[in-house]
């Protein structure tokens, strides 16, 4: 026989009511309470039907999550991997489970967001990306739905929550790692130019190089996605330049990876022939040969902070808007060494 909440309660000797409101999380039960509750559930192998408690609560205890592309594309990049994780420890508490968007085309994924909304098929929504004049963020600020952007936005900053790492600072810092090492010849590999996160890494890139007196060369800037094959592509066109650039800044580790396969190829060495400062940290960043200096975002901080956020948006709506950001810190590793002047061989 399966076991009820009223079983549960005689255990835990409380009312019904009150394992009812365990089960919700009411902020009107004592931490102490709920902990002895939760454990006779576990004793007791009880599980809440939650589709009859989602029809009760008018919720369908199911947040969106959107990418700035196909999932399958965005899969091919750890940061969604890592930031999704975040997001799922978040939301194991609080019994929700995902939705997530497979639109191939903007007009796909805002098609997707709509149907979420419009259809009440999620009771909130978390934009893993920030994109200039993204008719997303539009959408759901005219319609009041509880949303979070992962980043920051283009516009309205003031009225959307968002969690972000201040990318500005950061790729400065980055930058000037390298200017320290003695480069001065500095490239840029960023990724999709309607992405806040490339604008921001691309802004800090050129302030280091302007406070450093530095000329900002367009050839030294190259955009591709944020894939293995985006790095590949954007270092062959770099090493072709006729002076090409001692140093690197990539906005993305995944990139990176591609720019030392690529470097490995032509014959090279990293750091010998280039150095490269990357981003986030992920797991190859260190197991890479050689391993990558890399400015550890903390993703999964990111996405647990993202859906804390929003939860108390779905359960508040008058919820203050909320600027998070999350600290970052430089990975020193072999993958950046000083810059050496070349002889000139006759």
């Amino acid at each position: 026989m399966a076991v009820t909440i009223k079983d549960v309660a005689r255990v835990a000797n409380v009312a019904p009511s009150t394992v009812s409101r365990v089960i919700a999380d009411s902020p009107r039960i004592s931490e102490k309470t709920k902990k002895r509750v939760r454990q006779v559930m576990v004793e007791l192998g009880y599980h809440p039907n939650l589709i009859a408690r989602s029809l009760a609560n008018q919720s369908t205890q199911t947040i969106g999550i959107v990418f700035p592309n196909s999932g399958d594309l965005a899969f091919q990049n750890p940061f969604f991997s890592e930031v999704l994780r975040g997001i799922s420890e978040g939301l194991r508490e609080k019994h929700y489970v995902l939705q997530m968007t497979t639109g191939k085309s903007d007009e796909e994924i805002f098609d997707d967001v709509v149907k979420m909304v419009q259809g009440k098929r999620v009771d909130g929504i978390i934009l893993l990306y920030s994109k200039v004049s993204d008719p997303v963020t539009d959408f759901l600020l005219e319609n009041d739905f509880p949303f979070v952007v992962i980043g920051k936005p283009d516009e309205r900053a003031e009225q959307i929550t968002h969690v972000d790492n201040d990318n500005v600072t950061a790729a400065l810092d980055g930058t000037n790692h390298l200017l320290h090492l003695g480069h001065k010849r500095i490239g840029f590999i960023g990724g999709n130019k309607q992405l806040m996160v490339t604008l921001n890494r691309l802004e800090g890139y050129k302030k280091a190089l302007i406070d450093a007196n530095i000329p900002i060369l367009d050839d030294y800037i190259i955009h591709e996605e944020f894939l293995l094959e985006g790095g590949q592509e954007a270092v062959k066109e770099l090493m072709t330049l006729q002076s090409p650039p001692t140093a690197l800044l990539v906005a993305d580790d995944l990139m990176s990876l591609g720019v030392l396969r690529t470097i490995h190829g032509m014959g090279l060495n990293v750091p010998k022939d280039l150095s490269i400062v990357s981003f986030n940290n992920a797991l190859f960043a260190q197991l890479a040969s050689p391993p990558l200096t890399s400015i550890d975002i903390h993703i999964l901080e990111l996405g647990i902070e993202a859906v804390k956020h929003l939860i108390a948006r779905i359960e508040n709506r008058k919820e203050p808007v909320k600027r998070i950001i999350i600290p970052y810190e430089i990975i020193v590793r072999s993958s950046c060494g000083p810059y050496v002047e070349k002889s000139i061989e006759s």
